[in-house]
């Protein structure tokens, strides 16, 4: 998510997983990254590098595993450059665009291969909402986003993706080492557990694994045995898959029954709209809190018992597009920290929705 569409489009960003934040989507393709992302150290063998003979040593201590053991996972590891390009931000002044960002995904062949999806794994989607209350188009709007529903799930080896972002990690942004060597150690003790070679699991440059693009972490609390074969496999096993997303959806607060978002008008006024923005994405304000400082909402918006936030989604030199979102939508972000993927997977999974009624409608009058 060679590079999955998303993780190019998003380009800071674990997914899912991926408890971190996301850049908002560009206005345009992304470039392929800056020229001048550099190595902290120019790569070479990782078994030789002391903070990495000292990872192993921690690991090996932590879980009862042999020190030399571990080295000798961690040295099959090579430093990536196309990785430290890639995790870079997009440039400075690149303008955020929903319409364009929505586009890339509401199309017509992911549409049709989201209906296909649907059709396949109608059964498991079906115990899914059943076991964990989270509707089967979001589900499918995830998957579609993430990997356009299993066709791009990277193709880095995972093992380098993540030793590199660990030991490697590029000058230019904020270090965020510390949290991909914790990724590391996940994937490491998600292989042990499953008695898999972490050298042959491949993924994002990242490190997101799949179909639904978890991070090895989030395959430690969140992936579930969903067909119960005493194995968690996200990249072969769809009944895995489509259980994890939901599981993870519901283990970050979704509530069965509640709406995502609601339209709604801004206040004219500069000092209230900037009042309910402040919070972004967070559920801050009561419908009737926002409706006393200018926002314009319909009937059912103000009947809404809990929090709202006002999100806005620009739209490049356009006016901006805005969403009341309720403690759902905030939960949809948990899966990747951005407003613009959270109405991505919302809207994607109810056009694919409403395409297969149709299709439906269209066969039955055969």
């Amino acid at each position: 998510m060679a590079v999955p569409l998303l993780a190019a489009l998003m380009l800071a960003a674990p997914s899912a997983s991926r408890a971190q934040a996301p850049e908002a989507p560009p206005a345009a393709p992304t470039p392929e990254g800056p020229t001048q992302a550099a190595p902290r150290h120019p790569g070479g063998d990782y078994a030789h590098r002391e903070e990495v003979q000292r990872f192993a040593r921690e690991l090996a201590e932590r879980h009862g595993w042999s020190t030399e053991a571990t080295l000798s996972t961690l040295s099959q590891a090579r430093y990536l450059p196309r990785v430290a390009q890639l995790i870079m931000p997009p440039p400075a002044g690149t303008a955020k665009n929903w319409a364009a960002y929505r586009s890339r995904f509401i199309e017509p062949k992911r549409l049709q291969a989201g209906v296909q999806f649907w059709n396949t794994h109608d059964r498991l989607l079906r115990k899914a909402e059943r076991t964990y209350g989270v509707p089967a188009s979001l589900i499918v709007g995830i998957i579609g986003v993430e990997t356009y529903y299993g066709r791009h799930m990277g193709g880095f080896r995972v093992l380098d993706a993540l030793a590199t972002l660990s030991f490697d990690f590029p000058i230019g942004r904020s270090d965020r080492s510390a949290y991909f060597r914790s990724e590391l150690e996940s994937l490491l003790v998600w292989a042990r557990r499953e008695g898999r070679d972490p050298q042959h699991v491949k993924g994002s440059y990242a490190g997101a694994i799949g179909w639904p693009q978890f991070m090895p972490t989030s395959i430690l609390r969140h992936a579930v045995d969903f067909d119960g074969d005493g194995h968690i496999n996200l990249e072969r096993n769809l009944a895995d898959v489509i259980g994890s997303v939901a599981h993870f959806l519901k283990n970050h607060g979704w509530t069965p029954g509640m709406p995502t978002h609601y339209p709604v008008d801004p206040p004219a006024d500069p000092a209230a709209r900037a009042e309910l923005l402040a919070p972004d994405i967070v559920p801050s304000f009561s419908a009737q809190d926002m409706a006393s400082r200018g926002a314009v909402l319909s009937d059912l918006a103000l009947g809404h018992e809990g929090p709202l936030a006002l999100v806005a989604l620009e739209n490049g030199g356009a006016a901006p597009s805005f969403v009341a979102g309720t403690s759902n939508f905030y939960t949809v972000t948990r899966y990747n920290w951005s407003s613009y993927y959270a109405l991505a997977v919302i809207e994607l999974g109810r056009e694919v929705q409403q395409a297969r009624k149709a299709q439906n409608t269209r066969s039955n009058k055969r």
